[in-house]
């Protein structure tokens, strides 16, 4: 087994690094939402164009999802370093690909490997975290990495908005910024000594039914929060919001998401996993409902500012739980079934969220998610109550 004085602590690039890296992912697959109309425009003479231009921004969230195991996989059997430096070199060859690809369905198929790419970052960023830390150690460099993938998207995506002023393909540069992190992930990031998986594999197992219960746990969160996303802008719309304070009301759930997640390390050493999921699903649940039933642009912003920070601790504490439950030699494979979970639920959440719009409106969506989040906090908090007083 590793020793205390094998797990040497990471020098501060190192740690910069990686918390680099981590700004690299969130934000990547929307960074070409504020090009989508240009680039519909650009194609529209091609067969199937406005099906498959929006289908290059969703499918580099299901293929996050889908290779994110693969990931974990080469991630425990080859190394942490290995991955991170591969898929960074892979996330900035395939995303900047996009400035220079004049097919419409080549362009599909580079942002497909964005996704395989950012799966491979994140995967490798968590497994490295879990590696380097334990305790509240771990938790808080836990909550700094959701602070920081939190905050790239606050910058990159308005940035991305900027640039496409200029041109629908400028933006896709912003990918570029990969190569630059990948140079210091070569000079400064280390994997820390661990058992190998042939030995450890066969005699350490993760307790799977909690495992998965996280998952699911994770991918419902995310199928709820992606609402603000992808309904807000058609809420405001309705109330006569223009485009750039739709962005700007979206970003505040971004910051509040940071600074959930800057609050989570604290939150943690005086609460457990269950009661902080209680915490950041009622405060989810709560904006939600602020959301859907105020019907007004202030009360959308208060819910949407509320919600963020239930996300900003939900994401750090699972993540957490899951590195308490894998063994050293699973980690890896474990952290990346809930990546997974995370933009499997992205990909899911319009799809799910559409029949019920149908049926009761954008609003009333908000309200009813807002009402189930509430009620399932309320009745997990009672249950904690009545096992803690007998």
């Amino acid at each position: 087994m590793t020793t205390q004085a094998e797990r040497m602590a990471p020098p501060r690039l190192a740690r910069g690094t990686i918390l680099a890296a981590a700004t690299l992912t969130i934000m990547a697959p929307a960074v070409v939402a504020p090009s989508l109309p240009a680039m519909e425009q650009t194609f529209a003479a091609e067969p199937g164009a406005s099906l498959l231009v929006r289908l290059a921004m969703t499918i580099t969230s299901l293929m996050i999802a889908i290779s994110a195991p693969v990931s974990g996989l080469v991630a425990d059997r080859i190394g942490r370093r290995p991955l991170l430096v591969s898929s960074l070199v892979l996330y900035t060859a395939s995303g900047t690909a996009g400035y220079f690809v004049t097919d419409l369905p080549l362009l599909v198929v580079t942002r497909a490997l964005l996704g395989i790419a950012i799966g491979g970052v994140m995967t490798a960023v968590s497994a490295t975290i879990t590696d380097w830390f334990d305790g509240p150690e771990r938790a808080s460099f836990l909550g700094l990495q959701q602070a920081f993938a939190s905050l790239g998207g606050m910058v990159f995506l308005p940035l991305a908005g900027v640039l496409a002023t200029v041109s629908w393909r400028v933006p896709f540069w912003l990918y570029s910024l990969g190569a630059v992190v990948a140079v210091f992930a070569i000079l400064a990031v280390r994997d820390t000594p661990r058992d190998t998986p042939a030995v450890t594999a066969g005699r350490e197992r993760a307790p799977t039914g909690r495992v998965f219960g996280i998952y699911a746990l994770a991918l419902g969160v995310t199928m709820a929060f992606y609402m603000a996303p992808t309904q807000v802008p058609f809420l405001l719309d309705d109330l006569g919001i223009g485009p750039a304070i739709v962005g700007v009301v979206l970003a505040g759930s971004t910051l509040t998401g940071a600074l959930g997640a800057l609050w989570f390390p604290m939150l943690r050493r005086r609460l457990r996993f269950a009661a902080i999921t209680t915490v950041a699903v009622a405060l989810l649940g709560a904006g939600w409902l602020l959301v859907g039933s105020t019907g007004t642009a202030f009360g959308t912003a208060a819910g949407l500012l509320l919600g963020g920070i239930g996300v900003g601790l939900a994401v750090p504490n699972v993540t957490l739980r899951l590195s308490e439950l894998a063994p050293p030699a699973w980690r890896g494979r474990i952290l990346s079934g809930l990546i997974s979970g995370i933009f499997l639920g992205q990909f899911l959440s319009p799809l799910a969220a559409q029949p019920l719009i149908e049926a009761v409106g954008v609003g009333g969506v908000f309200s009813w998610a807002g009402t189930a989040m509430v009620a399932g906090a309320g009745l997990a908090a009672v249950g904690a109550w009545k096992r803690n007083t007998h």
